[in-house]
């Protein structure tokens, strides 16, 4: 194929000269927000399971409520109605170990994924005393109550401060925070994005002590890219000239941020520094008292993320002991230290040693105490244990498509908790006496129930009946397998209305394909799809080699290797879609988000590849590019595996582009950065190569605000009509 100059569409119209596309209008109905689905679950029930608390409509006033009927108690918080201090409304609140006091957030900003800063007020639910967290700090990050109620510890400008309730004192706990270099009490960007968490404090249970985790991020390289004035949200101080966002992002191979461990002695103000004394210990990505104890567990991770150590500590005499030690073979999986559970006298880890994810107990010395689960369908979630000893957990169960929430009573019963077939997630209440679950699956919006623990209904809260109505005319995904060399992989298939057998349709695969993701579910979901299919086209989705809850055989084949087996498997689909009477074989295209657009490039540049059309999302073009946790967790390091990193990135690949492509990223993605897609750019440009590309100014991400989830899709959907 002869190969032409590089074209590259930087307006906000490839898809109409117009200043607005109609394909726009019509798809936001199916993209976010438009599609989000309430489900009416109950989030915020008090901790002796009193009753539950809820906002009104205008975030005005916290209302408490009855559980079984859902009957309104009183009125706890009402923003024009508090002693000493006022507000207008409020963003967020959270209730305090006791249920006595309550933390108002106001004016909350974002900082990455899951953190966010805010002007927070203590209230005092008796006295109606609205009061500021901090006078001496005007926005405040990541507060914690401590166990009592009395305290709460909270991050700002990276020092910890302790704000003493009972007093109205706030002194600070640390004071060698600084930006760019030390960091106290919450994550740097790298453990927030992938140890899924914007805290790393915890108190003692009987309140005495604090611990934490400082990073110094002083070593690891920092990263910057330009703001625009923008449109959406514009920043009227870039209008003439750009400014630019910096932080410390260290990619593959380089050096992160050290971490130690803290604890900090309420009475004596002192604080002092917990040592392991080995060195394999690199990343702490958990902290926790078992609660009501003054046990510290600390959970460790070696760089390359195969051996996942549990401490026990003393935070007072800093005496450490090893009393758990998980290796192996490839990757430890996340849900290991994300989803530790601890009670009072033990904890439950989810291991994958067995080849399938199953929960283990042990004591709080290390002792194993009792398999708790086994066989091959694995383990999803642990909800924890009630007082009666009863357990409550998640399987991908009956298939690895559905999800199942069960109870395991003392005498070694197992009940189902809701449904058995589709997918069941649940909220349990403090003491897990109660629990609301909520269930959809393929064809059917999610339904959320409110039920004793012991399985007993109280009560529906959302059934959905408006927005199923509004759906029940759009196309159905149907489940079904492919093969693929030998191996059985799980997808989905959604044919257009009126569907025809006699006529040859156009087809999209869309994917993400991550090692450990999930993208086919018997779950019910809403999004461009069915507008696609509505437009004539077949939908497609295949989770490859790599993918969850199949086992640790299926998932670890993709080690060191990303992109090789994967791709196979979406070839060997697509080729297999071909060969069906009703799919045009010289139509088929494939598109990807994040993960699922570095996939679509690597099938994009795959020789004698089946795929006319491609359209990736963000996506990583090289894992030198990305951030260390992720990328060695799966490559280890470029130093230990270049030739994993060279044969796993498109950039190196792009002479063997003769799909048409379409790239769109957003400018101010912290996370996958624009540099992949210009990189990648840059190389077609070199070999002569034509693609398309619309950028998103000051956009991170999720590309979301402003319209512009309306324009990802509609664009990609306008691209996928005029080439397919």
């Amino acid at each position: 194929m002869r190969k032409l100059l590089t074209a590259i569409a930087l307006t906000a119209s490839i898809i109409s000269a117009s200043a607005a596309s109609p394909i726009v209008s019509e798809i936001a109905d199916f993209v976010y927000p438009a599609n989000y689905c309430p489900t009416g679950a109950i989030s915020n029930f008090m901790p002796d399971d009193s009753g539950y608390l809820a906002a009104n409509a205008d975030n005005t006033k916290i209302v408490l409520y009855d559980i079984a009927t859902g009957n309104e108690i009183s009125t706890v918080f009402d923003a024009s109605h508090t002693r000493e201090n006022s507000i207008n409304s409020f963003d967020h609140f959270i209730i305090s170990p006791d249920g006595s006091r309550l933390l108002i957030a106001t004016d909350v900003s974002s900082v990455y994924r899951r953190s966010s800063t805010a002007k927070y007020y203590t209230f005092d639910i008796k006295r109606n005393i609205l009061r500021p967290l901090s006078r001496e700090c005007d926005r405040q990050q990541a507060p914690l109550f401590s166990p009592d109620s009395r305290m709460v510890a909270f991050v700002a400008d990276n020092n910890i401060k302790l704000r003493k309730l009972d007093y109205d004192t706030e002194i600070f706990v640390t004071d060698d925070g600084e930006a760019g270099k030390i960091i106290n009490g919450i994550p740097d960007w790298v453990y927030e994005e992938e140890f899924s968490t914007n805290s790393l404090m915890t108190w003692s249970g009987d309140s005495s002590v604090l611990a934490f985790i400082t990073s110094n991020e002083t070593d690891v390289p920092t990263y910057s890219f330009p703001l625009y004035r923008g449109a959406c949200h514009p920043m009227e101080e870039y209008t003439l000239y750009p400014g630019s966002f910096s932080y410390k992002y260290p990619v593959a191979g380089e050096p992160n941020s050290s971490v130690s461990l803290k604890s900090y002695d309420v009475a004596t103000r002192k604080i002092v520094e917990i040592n392991f004394g080995d060195k394999s210990t690199y990343y702490i990505p958990r902290i926790e008292f078992a609660p009501g104890t003054s046990t510290l567990l600390v959970t460790t991770l070696d760089r390359s993320q195969t051996r996942l150590e549990i401490y026990s500590a003393n935070p007072k005499s800093t005496v450490t002991k090893s009393i758990l030690v998980e290796q192996a073979n490839c990757w430890i999986d996340p849900i290991a230290y994300e989803n530790l559970v601890v009670t009072p006298t033990s904890f439950i880890l989810n291991s994958s040693r067995s080849g399938y994810k199953h929960l283990y107990e042990y004591s709080l010395t290390g002792s194993l105490l009792r398999q708790i689960t086994d066989g091959e369908a694995e383990v999803t979630e642990c909800y924890g244990i009630d007082k009666d000893g009863n357990l409550y957990y998640q399987m991908a169960a009956p298939t690895p498509l559905d999800r199942t929430v069960y109870c395991l009573n003392t005498k070694g019963k197992t009940n189902i908790i809701g449904k058995e077939s589709g997918y069941t997630s649940a909220t349990f209440s403090p003491s897990l006496n109660y629990c609301v679950t909520t269930h959809s699956d393929i064809t059917t919006p999610p339904v959320s129930t409110l039920s004793h623990s012991n399985g007993k209904q109280l009560r529906q809260l959302s059934d959905n009946a408006t927005f199923t109505s509004k759906v029940s005319s759009l196309p159905e995904k149907k489940l079904i397998t492919v093969n693929s060399d030998g191996v059985i992989l799980n997808a989905w298939l959604m044919l257009p209305p009126n569907f025809d057998s006699g006529t040859k349709y156009p087809l999209i695969m869309t994917q993400y394909s991550g090692p450990g993701s999930q993208s086919v579910l018997n779950r019910w979901a809403l999004d461009w799809e069915q507008f696609a299919a509505t437009k004539g086209f077949i939908v497609a989705s295949v989770d490859p080699r790599g993918t969850a809850n199949r086992g640790r055989d299926f998932m670890d084949v993709v080690y060191r290797n990303l992109g090789y087996y994967e791709t196979i498997d979406q070839v060997n689909s697509a080729n297999y879609f071909a060969s069906l009477s009703y799919v045009d074989s010289d139509r088929i295209g494939i598109c990807g988000w994040s993960y699922g657009g570095y996939e679509t490039l690597m099938c994009a540049t795959q020789p004698a590849n089946p795929f006319k059309v491609a359209v990736a999302i963000a996506p990583v073009t090289d894992w030198r590019f990305y951030d260390t946790i992720y990328a060695e967790r799966y490559m280890l390091t470029p130093q230990e595996n270049q030739d994993g990193y060279q044969a796993s990135a498109p950039l190196n690949r792009t002479r063997n582009l003769s799909t048409k492509l379409l790239l769109m990223h957003g400018t101010a993605d912290d996370n996958v950065h624009l540099q992949n897609t210009l990189e990648f750019v840059s190389q077609l440009q070199l070999d002569g190569t034509l693609c398309d590309m619309l950028l998103f100014p000051n956009m991170n991400h999720s590309i979301n605000g402003c319209n512009a989830r309306a324009v990802v899709y509609g664009n990609m959907m306008q691209y996928f009509i005029n080439n397919l």
